[in-house]
Parts: C-alpha cells; structure tokens; sequence
C-alpha cells in the first residue's frame, strides 16, 4: 500500500483495493506518504552531509521504492554502507533485484523482525556490511504505527539504539491522530480489518521512543517543517503545500551521545 501511495509500480490487486478504502477516510494519505517520504531523504541526506554518517540500517524497508535509502545516501557519500531489514518475502525478492549499491559502498539485505532486535544485530549479512563499533544511523521511518503496545516497542527500539555507540542516530517517523484523529483512527481500522495490528501514537507517546538521545534542530516536528531549508534540495517527492492534518505525522532525528 505504502508503494501505492508513493506512486510506484510494484503493488499488487489486494493493495489497491486497500488503498482505495483508507483513501476515502484518509484523503490525504497519498500527501502523507509522500511528505514522509520526502523528510527521510532529508533526514538521510543531513545525517550524510552534515554530520559525516556512512554506515545505515533501515528496518521496516518496504518494497523499494527509488529512489532508496542507499541511493540517497551515496549520491553524498559513494562509500556509504547499508543494510535493509524487512520480514515480508515479497520485499526480499524486490530487494535483491533493486537495492544495487555505488561501486564504492556496500548493500545488504536481512529477512529479520523488529521484534527479534538481537538476531537483526547478529545476522551475519549485516555484521558482514556495517561495523558496529562505528556510528549507524538507525532508520524506523513509518514502522512503528504497526507495532502495538503489547509488543512492546519502547523496549524493542531501546534494545536496538543499546547496540549502537556514541554518535549514532535514531531517524523516526509515525502516523499521529493529533491532527485528525477521526480519519486516522478509521484508517487503523482498515489496517485491523486486513490483520495488520498496530497503534497510532500522540506526540508524547512518539517523543518518548527518542528517551536518553539528543534530538537535533528542529526537535520532533511534522515532517513538512523538519528542516524545510533542505527541501529546495529535494526532487524526487513533490508534494506541494501541505497541511499538518494531511500529513499527520511526527518525525524526529536524534543522536545517541
């Protein structure tokens, strides 16, 4: 669905139709998305340029949608580093026929879970790419709406940043209701209804994943007003002028010290 929205190709009759159904709770879902979308290039483009990070690992991947993480990532930096994880089969055959790495830099693929943190840590496809005694930039763009409470999520991305050393990021993103909680809460259900859990979050609720980092300027924001100096920059999502209920997203960077 997520492609869908983004306007790609590689969606399937099930998706549409899904997609369909949030969009008429959700117009906006389509702006949403590509807003989101947008503020990850930003966010990996500063994290690349400004503060020097080579290595990412971004959970949550979805099916590629160019450009990628690692495109984004080595037009700055051809000697980046990055390893994507996902746990739909699906993705990992999109995956191998898209994710191709700058001659200089490394990809990688891992079929692994956010809820097994330690077996996406030590998977060697990972430990083979990434070095974990240097900085990473930890990527959970648009993941964790789809991890409900009783998982345990606060723990799972706790476990995650606790790999990581001093100088690392956390980039995150998550659908709000704080802007429009009836159509985002209709949308959640059309998300139960398909067997996809999950649970949208208010700002303090998404703050409370950055506990014990830094975040950078601006702080959590919508992801239209994160950085928006950046955005003159950015080709690849037009999405135009946009409303905070349209996007009704929060988005945040935050370094580990």
């Amino acid at each position: 669905m997520y492609d869908y929205f983004l306007g790609g190709k590689d969606n399937y009759v099930a998706d549409r139709e899904a997609a369909a159904k949030v969009l008429t709770l959700w117009p906006g879902v389509m702006i949403a998305a590509r807003t989101n979308r947008a503020w990850m290039h930003r966010a990996i483009r500063f994290l690349a340029a400004d503060r020097g990070i080579r290595q990412f690992l971004d959970i949550g991947t979805g099916i590629p949608t160019r450009p990628n993480l690692h495109e984004v990532a080595q037009g700055i930096a051809p000697e980046s580093r990055v390893v994507y994880v996902d746990n739909d089969p699906i993705v990992l055959a999109h995956a191998q026929a898209l994710l191709k790495s700058h001659p200089e830099g490394r990809t990688a693929y891992v079929h692994g879970d956010v809820t097994e943190p330690e077996a996406i840590l030590a998977s060697p496809d990972l430990t083979e790419v990434l070095d974990l005694s240097q900085p990473v930039a930890l990527s959970l763009v648009s993941l964790l709406h789809f991890v409900p409470d009783e998982w345990g999520p606060y723990d799972l991305v706790q476990r995650l940043v606790d790999a990581l050393v001093p100088g690392s990021f956390l980039v995150l993103s998550h659908i709000t209701p704080d802007f429009d909680p009836e159509a985002t809460q209709k949308t959640v259900q059309v998300y139960h209804s398909g067997g996809i859990q999950g649970k949208i979050r208010t700002r303090d609720e998404v703050e409370r994943f950055f506990t014990g980092l830094e975040l950078v300027e601006p702080g959590l924001e919508v992801p239209h007003r994160w950085r928006a100096d950046l955005a003159e920059r950015d080709s690849h999502v037009e999405t135009g002028d946009v409303t905070d209920e349209e996007v009704s997203f929060w988005a945040g960077v935050a370094q580990k010290s």
